[in-house]
């Protein structure tokens, strides 16, 4: 990670609060991201090293949602040390400058579940997901979200 001890400072916002985020300039078409809580995060094209593109901001935010939105169920049935990747593909449309689709990959390691326990969670993962996770939500409706676990698409 790039060194940010010496990036500026945000402008102070008389709306800033616990939900408020900023994003603060620190060279051409490069931003540091920072929350309420202290945490930061680079923003920049692909050839800026160290540095997150929106679009990648955007799919780790799906992913992230994902996985927290189904975590205490996925313990619940496998366990407070189960191992997931969620992974979330797609590429921007160019010529319009805009994600159509992507989908999101959860993996789980299920070898130690009955066919039906696994079908049961594969249910159980993507209501959780559908219910809670407000990425999804928020964006569903513009981009088209494919949800699959070790392969096998959920539907909503």
């Amino acid at each position: 990670m790039t060194d940010t001890s010496q990036s500026p400072s945000p402008v102070p916002s008389a709306r800033s609060g616990p939900a408020s985020v900023s994003a603060t300039r620190t060279g051409a078409r490069t931003y540091i991201g920072r929350n309420a809580r202290g945490s930061q995060v680079l923003i920049g094209p692909t050839d800026a090293p160290g540095h997150f593109t929106p679009g990648e901001l955007l799919k780790l935010a799906l992913a992230g949602c994902a996985g927290m939105s189904s975590d205490r169920v996925t313990a619940r049935r496998l366990g407070e040390d189960f191992a997931s990747t969620i992974w979330a593909h797609g590429e921007s449309d160019p010529a319009e400058d805009r994600y159509f689709a992507i989908d999101e990959e959860v993996l789980l390691e299920l070898n130690e579940l009955s066919e039906a326990d696994k079908q049961k969670l594969l249910v159980v993962i993507g209501k959780a997901i559908a219910a809670s996770c407000t990425i999804a939500r928020s964006v569903g409706g513009s981009i088209e979200l494919n949800k699959s676990i070790n392969a096998v698409p959920l539907h909503d």
